[in-house]
């Protein structure tokens, strides 16, 4: 199978010259952690910018400066095994599909396979491609502390547990950043997206926010995790087949799912792209 059957044609791009604002917008009003970033002029493929990049220099303004110029690519010609091979290696999460003129054809995410993936009936245990150590946070975890062990361990998403170690829920950093709990604390015109409601959806708006916690420019409330974590998520057994992890994340639209032992502990934490890695055995 090749990149181009599963890739998302003609994306959404940034364009040189642009500046961290407009970038930001983009994002927002179009739902996306990542783009690929084009000359004005030609629409000749230049580089990436994912929502990571902004977190690391949060105080740089010009696209020009926050666009990774070597970040990987693929053709729509290449096998999916490649681009699978690409996104692992290099822990990423969106690859750009450029084509020989230099143009942006698509993008590839860790997503788009896992319909393939769960199509393929591998019978390997989901356990096998754990590749991630399991961080529980406690239910009583204040968010803030949440936000400096996912900045830290560089993950995007916990298990919560209670006193005795029970799994009860998780939390992802769009959990923490969702209108009920930061609302009364941003002002649009702080973070630079004025008044246009077309770019103010908070949907888009979860996947940067983070950015502007970082900048000190919001504020999150002192509150536990358990007040805003996803109760009672579903699970796995950690000798059930990687194919039907793939469907219960593609199904439920989950970029993660807990592992349960035989006594039903948690075991760990499986990620859409740590299942990439069944594609490449054969």
């Amino acid at each position: 199978m090749k990149v181009k059957e599963i890739m998302t044609k003609k994306p959404i791009v940034a364009r040189l010259p642009a500046s961290r604002e407009d970038v930001v917008a983009l994002l927002v009003k179009n739902k996306k952690t990542g783009l690929p970033v084009v000359k004005d002029s030609t629409g000749e493929y230049i580089g990436f910018l994912n929502r990571q990049m902004l977190f690391d220099r949060p105080e740089t303004e010009q696209l020009a400066l926050l666009v990774d110029r070597d970040y990987p690519t693929v053709s729509g010609s290449d096998d999916i095994k490649e681009a699978a091979r690409i996104l692992l290696d290099n822990e990423l999460h969106h690859l750009p599909v450029v084509n020989r003129k230099g143009m942006v054809e698509g993008v590839v995410t860790p997503a788009d396979f896992l319909p393939i993936i769960a199509e393929k009936g591998s019978k390997n245990p989901v356990e096998k491609y754990v590749r991630s150590p399991c961080v529980p946070l406690h239910l009583k975890t204040p968010l803030k502390v949440a936000l400096l062990t996912m900045r830290l361990t560089k993950l995007y998403a916990f298990p919560v547990v209670n006193d005795e170690g029970i799994l009860t829920g998780i939390i992802t950093d769009r959990d923490i950043f969702n209108r009920n709990v930061i609302e009364k604390s941003i002002s649009t015109a702080d973070i630079g997206l004025g008044d246009d409601e077309d770019v103010w959806n908070w949907e888009g708006l979860k996947n940067v926010m983070k950015l502007y916690y970082e900048i000190s420019k919001i504020d999150v409330p002192n509150i536990p995790v358990e007040e805003i974590m996803i109760r009672n998520p579903k699970t796995i057994f950690r000798q059930s087949p990687v194919s039907d992890a793939a469907e219960i994340m593609y199904e439920n639209d989950y970029g993660q799912l807990p592992i349960r032992d035989e006594n039903n502990r948690l075991m760990a934490m499986i990620y859409e792209l740590d299942l990439l890695a069944s594609l490449l055995e054969d």
